[in-house]
């Protein structure tokens, strides 16, 4: 399961790190990001669904509220979407680098037959 990070991290390196953080800035309101807290709640009330047995009911409302987590993050998903072709690259060198080890180990177990007599 992935876990979208649903709070950013502050602009603002200066705040005091003892600071509550569930205080306001003094420099002014901050909106608050209604988007966030939809999806969060949509994704433990799916979470609550499937804990309490109903799964499709679960699914779905869990399903929703991952969908509001990807809008609320496009920044990252486009930038996820960017880096994946190099990962997949990545994974298929190393899926080919085992394929060759394999065929190596099947025709040394052939050589190896061969000398044995079997």
């Amino acid at each position: 399961m992935v876990v979208l990070p649903l709070s950013k991290m502050p602009r603002d390196f200066n705040v005091d790190p003892n600071a509550p953080r569930g205080m306001k800035p003094e420099s002014g309101d901050v909106p608050i990001n209604w988007l966030r807290v939809t999806s969060a709640a949509t994704l433990v009330t799916g979470g609550a669904l499937l804990l309490s047995g109903k799964q499709r009911l679960g699914l779905v409302v869990a399903a929703a509220g991952t969908s509001l987590a990807l809008i609320d993050q496009q920044d990252t998903m486009k930038k996820w979407w960017s880096l994946l072709p190099g990962y997949i690259a990545q994974a298929q060198s190393v899926l080919n680098q085992v394929e060759e080890a394999v065929e190596e180990f099947a025709e040394q177990r052939e050589k190896i037959g061969k000398v044995l007599g079997r």
